[in-house]
C-alpha cells in the first residue's frame, strides 16, 4: 500500500520554502472566510504543519533565520512607524503605562505561581518576568489600519521596549545572584556596553545614512544600506547583553526621519517585511506549540490556566488603568491591551535564561510543566492579542470616521508635475508624495511638454521613458499617477491647458537652472507660467534627497493671509514637516504668524514649528546666514496686482542668485483671486518680461554716471 509518511517531514529547503508560501497565500484567504485574523491563521498553520502537529514541515535553520528576521521586522517597523515628536510629548504616559505594565502582571504572576502553582521563588520570578514582558505579535494590525501615529500605538510601543528591558535586567540579576555573575563588576560592565552601543549607534547611524542617501539614489542599493543598519544594531546590542531586537528597535528609532512614512523606501521595507519575512516568524511560532501535552494530565492544565489568567488579567489592568490616568478614550485602553498581552520573542528569550541556569546549576528552576505550559500559553495569548487588537482597530477606524471633517471630502487637491530632466523628475515626484493627502488617495499626475519642431519625435519619445520611470518611482510608494507627453508651441501654455484639462488644483516644477537654455533667473516661460495662473504654482530647487532635509524656513510676506491659497500652501509645508520629523520656521509679521501658529496647533499639533518675526521683507537677505545646506528656504511670493505683493519682491531674482546660490530653495505663489484670461487683453497679456523698460533705462543711467 502506498504509503505517504515516507515523504514527511520535509526536509527538502526548496520544498519546504515552497509549503511555506502556500501557507502565506492561502492563510489570509481562510481565515476571512472564516472572519479569524489571518495573524492567527500563520500560526495555527505552524501548529498544523509542525513536528507537534502533521509533523509535515521540520524547523529547519531557515525558520530561526527568517524568524529572527521578522521579529527584528516587526521592532524596526513599528519604530520607523512611530510619530517621535509625539512620544517625547506623551512621555509621562510612557512611562506610567511602563511601570504599570510590567508591575502589575509581575506581582500577579509571582503570588499565582508561587502560592497556587507551588514554585520556588526563583522560578516565580522567571514566570513573572515572561508575563510581564510582551511581543507585538498584533502590531501588523495597526499597520494594516494605518494606525501607527495613533496615542494608544505609540504607548504601547513604548512599553513593549521597556518592559522587555526590565524583565532582562531582573533575570541578570538573577543570573548574578545564581552564580553566573559578578557582583557589582558584572552590573557596571553591563551598564557601561549598553551606554557604549547607544552611544556609537546615535552618533554613526544618522552621518552614515545622510552621507549614504545624498550619494545614491538607486532603490535597491538604499533598502540594502537600510537593512545593513537594522543587522549591524541588532548585532551590537546583542553583543553587550540585551536581546536583538533592542537594536533593531533603536535603530528604526535613529532613521526615523530619514525614511519618510510616504516614501517608496518605505513602501519597499513594509512590503518585504509584511510579505515573508514576518509571515516565517508567525509559522515559526506556531511550530514550536506542542498542543498534546494538554492531553497529558491536569497539572498541566493548571500551570497554563494560572499563568495564561493572571498573567493577562495583569496586563488588562495595568492598560484599562493607564488609560484612566491618560484620559484616553476607552478603545485607546483596548487597543493598549491588545497590543501589550501576547508573549512570544521576550518569553522564549527568558526561558531559555532559565534553561541554561538549569544545566548549569540544577537548582530545579524550570521543569517539563513550566517548558511545556510557556509555549502552549504563547499561543494562547497570540489568540486574545490578535482578536482584541483586530477589534479595537475597527472601532477606532469607525470613530474617526465619525470625527472626521467634512472639508477632507472636498478638497480638490490633484497636483500636477511639469518635468523634463530626468535628474531632476524624481525628487518632483518624491515631494508631491510627501505634500498630498493620502486619506484622499488621489493620483498625481506627470506631464512633458515637447516643442512642435523638428526634434518632436525625439524628444516625445524621451518625454515618454521619462515619465514611464516617474510612474514607477510613484508606484513604489503606492501611489497612482497619470502622464502625458503634450505638443506645444508654447511650453507655458501647454502646462497651462494641461492643468485645466486635469482639473489639477497646483502644480511642483523644477526651477530654471540651466543657463545654455536661458541666461534669464525665471527661464523661457516660469514667469508667463505663474502669471497666466492663479492657482498654487511652487518651483523647486532641490540640491540633495529631501528626505535628508533637517529644516524648513519659510518667508511669508505681510498680509499673506489674506490670499485665497493662504491654507493650502500652509497645509501642504505642514504635511512634508510631518512626514520628514524636521523642524519648520516660519519668518514673517506678527499677525500673519499667529494665524499661522493658530492653524498648526490645531490641524498638525505634533509638528515641531518655531516663530520668528520678520518685520519688514528688505529683511530676506538677512536670513541667508541661517539657512545651512540641508535646511529647505521657502519663499512665500505673490503676483503682481494682489494682495500680499510688495515692489520688493522684483528683487527676488537678484537676491535668491545673490544670497542663496547652492541652497534648498521652494519659490511658492499661492492661490490668488480672479480667473486667468487666454485671450488676449489690455487687462491681461500673455507675454511677460523680467525687466520693465524703466528698469533697464534706470540701469543704463547708472552705468552711464559711472
Amino acid at each position: 500500500m502506498f504509503d505517504l509518511t515516507e515523504y514527511f517531514p520535509i526536509t527538502d529547503p526548496t520544498l519546504i520554502f515552497f509549503v511555506v508560501l502556500l501557507i502565506i497565500l492561502f492563510a489570509p484567504i481562510i481565515m476571512g472566510k472564516l472572519r479569524i485574523p489571518h495573524i492567527i491563521g500563520m500560526v495555527l498553520a505552524g501548529v498544523l504543519l509542525g513536528q507537534y502537529g502533521l509533523n509535515i514541515l521540520v524547523r529547519d535553520d531557515s525558520f530561526e533565520l527568517f524568524g529572527k528576521v521578522g521579529l527584528y521586522y516587526i521592532m524596526f517597523l513599528a519604530a520607523l512607524e512611530m510619530d517621535f515628536e509625539g512620544m517625547k510629548k506623551k512621555r509621562k504616559h510612557l512611562v506610567i503605562f511602563a511601570l504599570l505594565s510590567f508591575s502589575i502582571p509581575f506581582a500577579v504572576t509571582y503570588i499565582a505561581s508561587t502560592y497556587i502553582l507551588g514554585y520556588q521563588p526563583i522560578s516565580g520570578i522567571m514566570l513573572s518576568c515572561i508575563m510581564a514582558s510582551n511581543t507585538l505579535i498584533s502590531y501588523p494590525i495597526v499597520s494594516r489600519y494605518g494606525l501607527q501615529s495613533k496615542p494608544s500605538v505609540m504607548l504601547s510601543v513604548g512599553e513593549t521596549m521597556i518592559a522587555l528591558f526590565l524583565a532582562l535586567v531582573v533575570i541578570a540579576a538573577v543570573v548574578s545572584v545564581g552564580g553566573d555573575g559578578g557582583g557589582i563588576m558584572f552590573w557596571i560592565w553591563f551598564v557601561v556596553k549598553i551606554l557604549a552601543v547607544c552611544f556609537f549607534l546615535a552618533f554613526a547611524i544618522p552621518r552614515l545614512t545622510r552621507w549614504f542617501l545624498r550619494r545614491y539614489s538607486d532603490a535597491v542599493m538604499q533598502f540594502i544600506f537600510i537593512m545593513a543598519i537594522l543587522f549591524m544594531s541588532a548585532v551590537l546590542t546583542d553583543a553587550a547583553g540585551l536581546e536583538g531586537i533592542f537594536g533593531a528597535f533603536l535603530s528604526g528609532l535613529i532613521l526615523n526621519r530619514y525614511i519618510p512614512h510616504l516614501s517608496a523606501l518605505m513602501n519597499r521595507i513594509e512590503f518585504i517585511g509584511n510579505a515573508l519575512f514576518i509571515p516565517y516568524f508567525l509559522i515559526g511560532v506556531g511550530m514550536l506549540i506542542n498542543v498534546r501535552v494538554l492531553f497529558n494530565g491536569g497539572e498541566i492544565i493548571a500551570v497554563v490556566a494560572a499563568i495564561v489568567f493572571f498573567g493577562t488579567f495583569g496586563k488588562a489592568i495595568a492598560a484599562y488603568l493607564s488609560c484612566y490616568l491618560c484620559r484616553l478614550p476607552l478603545s485607546s485602553g483596548h487597543m493598549m491591551f491588545g497590543l501589550t498581552s501576547a508573549h512570544a520573542a521576550g518569553a522564549i528569550a527568558v526561558l531559555m535564561v532559565g534553561m541554561k541556569m538549569e544545566e548549569a546549576h540544577g537548582l530545579g528552576i524550570v521543569d517539563d510543566n513550566m517548558l511545556n505550559g510557556v509555549i502552549i500559553m504563547i499561543l494562547v495569548t497570540c489568540i486574545i492579542s490578535t482578536f482584541v487588537t483586530e477589534r479595537s482597530a475597527q472601532g477606532i477606524t469607525l470613530r474617526d470616521k465619525d470625527m472626521a471633517s467634512e472639508d477632507t471630502h472636498n478638497d480638490d487637491e490633484k497636483i500636477l508635475i511639469p518635468m523634463k530632466y530626468p535628474e531632476y523628475a524624481e525628487r518632483l515626484v518624491n515631494m508631491a508624495i510627501l505634500m498630498r493627502n493620502p486619506k484622499l488617495n488621489r493620483g498625481l499626475v506627470g506631464l512633458n511638454v515637447v516643442y512642435d519642431d523638428e526634434k518632436m519625435a525625439k524628444n516625445q519619445e524621451a518625454g515618454r521613458l521619462l515619465l514611464d520611470r516617474m510612474t514607477k518611482v510613484a508606484a513604489a510608494a503606492d501611489v497612482k499617477m497619470e502622464t502625458q507627453v503634450r505638443v506645444a508651441a508654447n511650453i507655458a501654455n501647454g502646462i497651462k491647458h494641461a492643468f485645466k484639462e486635469f482639473h489639477a488644483s497646483e502644480i511642483i516644477i523644477g526651477m530654471h537652472t540651466h543657463k545654455e537654455v536661458s541666461t534669464k533667473f525665471w527661464g523661457q516661460f516660469h514667469q508667463s507660467l505663474y502669471n497666466g495662473l492663479n492657482q498654487q504654482i511652487m518651483m523647486v530647487r532641490l540640491i540633495q534627497p529631501i528626505n535628508t532635509i533637517r529644516r524648513i524656513q519659510v518667508a511669508v510676506p505681510s498680509r499673506a493671509q489674506f490670499e485665497a491659497g493662504f491654507y493650502r500652501w500652509l497645509e501642504r509645508l505642514a504635511r512634508m514637516t510631518d512626514s520628514l520629523e524636521c523642524r519648520i520656521q516660519f519668518h514673517g509679521r506678527g499677525d500673519t504668524l499667529q494665524l499661522i501658529r493658530q492653524y498648526i496647533n490645531n490641524r498638525h499639533p505634533e509638528a515641531r514649528a518655531d516663530y520668528s518675526e520678520m518685520y519688514h521683507w528688505v529683511g530676506l537677505p538677512k536670513l541667508a546666514g541661517t539657512i545651512a545646506d540641508d535646511h529647505l528656504f521657502v519663499v512665500v511670493a505673490a503676483r503682481k496686482g494682489t494682495v500680499s505683493y510688495k515692489n520688493a519682491l522684483e528683487r527676488l531674482p537678484e537676491e535668491i542668485t545673490k544670497f542663496f546660490t547652492g541652497k534648498n530653495i521652494i519659490i511658492l505663489f499661492p492661490d490668488q483671486y480672479g480667473d486667468p484670461m487666454d485671450e488676449m487683453t489690455f487687462a491681461q497679456p500673455q507675454h511677460f518680461e523680467d525687466k520693465s523698460a524703466y528698469e533697464h533705462l534706470a540701469e543704463w543711467i547708472e552705468k552711464v554716471k559711472k
